[in-house]
């Protein structure tokens, strides 16, 4: 069972990244559009007004980054920082308890970007894709430096 578990991590993973990014991109979306049903119950966030706008914008592209799993880490890693960001300085003045303050999308967006900076965007992320690209251009270039001849494609 455990194998079978683990073998499937990877993918485990990417899904996480793909709801979680996918999720964040919408709160962006909803604050700086006005759609899924706006900012705050309606409307938008005024443009360039501190913080709001600003998160909204860190919401929509680091939203959109994780979900495609491109620069995952470090889009998750400012994502983070902003619901931590949001979390202390706007929710926590409130109450100690997330569930007092309304801060409860804050702390767990937070945590789970903090996530996906440590274990990167699994499978099915751009960032797999574009690093394998990246080594099959590298290799026969290496071959090429050692005077070695690349085998014949069967």
């Amino acid at each position: 069972m455990t194998g079978r578990l683990n073998s499937a991590q990877p993918y485990a993973l990417g899904l996480f990244r793909i709801i979680v990014g996918l999720l964040f991109a919408c709160h962006g979306a909803a604050s700086l559009f006005g759609v899924l049903g706006g900012a705050m119950g309606g409307g938008t966030v005024p443009a360039g007004t501190w913080p709001g706008w600003y998160a909204a914008v860190i919401q929509l592209v680091g939203g959109i980054l994780v979900t495609l799993g491109l620069g995952t880490r470090a889009a998750a890693f400012i994502a983070s920082g902003s619901m931590a960001y949001a979390y202390f300085k706007v929710h926590q003045p409130e109450a100690l308890w997330p569930l007092q303050n309304g801060g409860e999308p804050s702390a767990m967006f937070c945590w789970a970007m903090l996530l996906l900076v440590f274990t990167g965007s699994g499978a099915l992320g751009l960032d797999r894709l574009f690093a394998a690209r990246g080594e099959s251009r590298e290799r026969p270039a290496a071959s090429a430096s050692t005077g070695e001849r690349e085998p014949a494609a069967a």
